[in-house]
């Protein structure tokens, strides 16, 4: 990946060289301070102090310089509009031609300035970033909560860009009144969902959202799936272009989280009675479901592994096992064994390819539609969430063929079955192998002659010329120091392992994936137990809770659309968080089995606040994720999404063995055993977000 500095240095324009943050001063700054420190020459609250000053003048440099731009350009655009105001009563094509091409203008020196903003923005967060880092503070916490939040905050206009803002709503107007000047006026607030077409605009709209981070409901759910971007991104960077992608490929990859899904949550109305017929108690269903999560932690690991040299021989074994798997659960009814049952989600939790399915569309789709397809994912996986529960209801049927029992138990394994080996045939004929995956297998066949033939150069005597030796040790010698230090301390290569990975998680990333775990916990709860509960209090049928399943797997995609199209423009993702939050401990809270009786109301009520809220929290938790997680682990084997998903994972295992040690205390006690540690996580998770809510911006 590209130092920022470098970046930072290459990207701006020379005539505003001046009023860029300096940032490479900032960071021998920060060496100097680091020295100072181990050395006893300066304590800690005297760096704190002139770091803080250092960082106030050069953000007031840039914000300073940025109000002035503001000014010229607003002074451009009242003076088109006095011309502008001339052409109502007159008819000159030519002159609104030329009105119109100066709009323009000054619209391309607008996103100039929104350029400018946003590598200022990028060097603010970086660098506070870097002194977290270097000192081990959280000294980031401290400085935006006091800045931001001040009557005279300079960090307001370089994060929230009001007048920017302003000055791009009035070239939008003038620029639409120009459009509709032979015909009747439309104006863009009257009518906000007709857009301009214009390409200035289009390329202002984009800036203005990279900086304010407003969100659409498919960016939304692109950071659900957590394909986590990187901080600083070339064309060069993008391995993948129009000619290579294959959207077969994609749509298989799709298809494959989708089946994984309905596999996930097919058994889960049936599990229980499963158990029963096997001799074994309701509530070991939660070792059932939890069995396949198990497996899941460990294939997460060696899936991601995989995906390193190829994608289509991973999906292809995910089938595979998946299908093994699936028909030893659909045969352990005649075998009467519980263990046969066990092994076989073990083997569907082997078959996990999610670490794959999510690295396929950060590396192998083109950047313009990477967003489309992330959301598809978080579609496919909402689609078989609900369609899982819901084909369990169906297949309340029993018959025998050559003495193989097929009943509601047995069914989901022989339906999933079928459908995993017509995936398996799919891929084998459709699925294509990326580029660059095929460029760098064909490169590692011929590593053996490459050093062959290195070999005999040596022995032939072949060197470079010492003039080219000379010559490369000047260029060395001439690279800031600075930046050399930055390259052996700070590279940007992939975590190699998970201890690597893990010392790159600041404590902003350890509280989002504390609530990650959480969320997922309690919905692990809800769901899993949500057969034994509701048998037991309100006598429900198998139908009647795939029903119930199916309905609360339905409401992702709705309650996505609300969040992401309208709640995220209206507030801040850390204040959806705690909200998010406090509701899912209410509907914890709400759940519990407090009187004598206990109605199927309070039930589904406290269960519907539960999901949806978890729902809005895992989307806005993803979305923080993405942006406080390093660089470092948006690529290789232990990447973010890998860690999201082994807490995730875990967050599973841990709710289905609490289910089944609870059920120990039998199925009365099964209710409120089981939410006690729900309640408690959530208790945990909102003390911690309070502690880092000042960092997540």
């Amino acid at each position: 990946m590209v130092n920022f500095g470098k970046v930072l240095v290459s990207d701006q324009l020379e005539e505003w060289k001046e009023y860029y943050i300096n940032y490479k001063m900032m960071k021998k700054k920060l060496k100097h301070y680091v020295q100072q420190t181990q050395n006893g020459g300066r304590n800690h609250e005297q760096v704190l102090k002139e770091f803080s000053r250092m960082l106030d003048d050069q953000i007031e440099k840039v914000v300073l310089f940025l109000l002035k731009q503001q000014g010229h350009l607003a002074s451009r655009i009242e003076k088109l509009g006095e011309q502008r105001a001339m052409l109502t009563e007159q008819s000159d094509i030519s002159q609104v031609s030329q009105v119109r091409d100066a709009y323009r203008q000054v619209g391309l020196d607008l996103v100039k300035l929104l350029r400018f903003v946003d590598m200022n923005a990028t060097g603010i967060r970086k660098i506070l970033k870097k002194f977290d880092k270097r000192f081990g503070y959280r000294f980031t916490d401290y400085y935006v909560s006091t800045r931001a939040n001040h009557p005279y905050s300079q960090l307001q206009p370089i994060f929230k860009q009001v007048g920017i803002v302003a000055v791009a709503g009035a070239l939008t107007r003038n620029l639409a009144s120009l459009q509709n000047h032979q015909g009747s006026y439309t104006s863009i607030y009257d009518h906000p969902s007709i857009t301009l077409k214009d390409p200035v605009i289009e390329q202002i709209n984009h800036s203005v959202q990279k900086l304010t981070n407003s969100t659409t409901f498919l960016k939304f759910l692109g950071q659900h799936a957590l394909i986590v971007p990187e901080d600083v991104q070339t064309s060069s960077d993008d391995l993948v272009d129009d000619q290579s992608y294959h959207f077969m490929s994609l749509m298989l990859n799709l298809v494959n989280t989708f089946l994984y899904m309905v596999n996930t949550y097919i058994i889960v109305p049936t599990a229980d009675d499963y158990s029963v017929s096997l001799g074994a108690a309701a509530t070991v269903c939660g070792v059932v479901i939890g069995s396949m999560a198990v497996a899941q932690v460990f294939s997460s690991v060696y899936f991601s592994a995989w995906s390193n040299k190829s994608y289509s021989r991973p999906l292809v074994f995910s089938s595979i096992m998946l299908f093994s798997g699936n028909l030893l659960y659909a045969l352990a009814y005649d075998l009467n064994s519980i263990t046969v049952l066990i092994l076989g989600r073990l083997l569907c939790g082997l078959g996990s390819a999610r670490a794959v399915n999510r690295r396929y569309i950060s590396d192998c789709v083109p950047l313009k539609i990477r967003l489309k397809a992330s959301a598809g994912f978080v579609s496919a996986s909402a689609l078989g969430m609900a369609c899982g529960p819901g084909l369990a209801g169906l297949l309340q049927t029993e018959f025998k063929i050559y003495g193989v029992t097929f009943n509601q138990n047995t069914l989901p394994g022989w339906v999933m079955c079928l459908a995993w080996v017509v995936n398996l045939i799919w891929l084998w004929i459709s699925f294509k192998e990326p580029d660059h995956i095929a460029k760098e297998n064909g490169a590692n066949t011929q590593s053996s002659d490459s050093n062959h033939r290195r070999s005999d150069n040596l022995e032939d005597g072949l060197a470079q010329p010492l003039l080219t030796e000379e010559k490369e040790r000047q260029d060395e010698n001439v690279q800031d120091d600075d930046d050399k230090e930055e390259d052996r301390k700070e590279c940007h290569k992939p975590a190699t392992s998970l201890a690597a990975a893990y010392r790159l998680l600041t404590p902003s990333v350890k509280v989002q994936l504390l609530i990650y775990f959480m969320l997922k916990f309690t919905m692990e709860i809800l769901l899993s137990e949500s057969s034994v509960v509701t048998s037991f209090y309100f006598n429900w049928s198998t139908g009647s809770v795939a029903i119930f399943l199916a309905v609360l797997g339905l409401t992702v995609l709705p309650v996505n659309i609300i969040v992401g199209s309208y709640v995220t423009n209206l507030f801040e993702d850390r204040q959806i968080l705690v909200a998010s939050e406090i509701m899912v401990l209410i509907g914890i809270a709400a759940s519990f089995h407090f009187t004598s009786s206990y109605s199927v109301p309070q039930y589904v009520t406290s269960a519907i606040i539960t999901f949806v809220f978890a729902e809005v929290l895992e989307g806005v938790n993803l979305s923080l994720l993405s942006r406080v997680m390093s660089s470092r682990l948006s690529r290789g084997t232990y990447n973010g999404g890998l860690l999201s998903t082994e807490a995730g994972t875990l967050a599973r295992v841990t709710a289905d063995v609490t289910i089944t040690a609870a059920g120990y205390l039998g199925q009365s006690q099964l209710l409120n055993a089981t939410l006690v540690p729900s309640l408690v996580i959530c208790l945990a998770s909102i003390a911690a977000t309070f502690g880092t809510y000042n960092s997540l911006y």
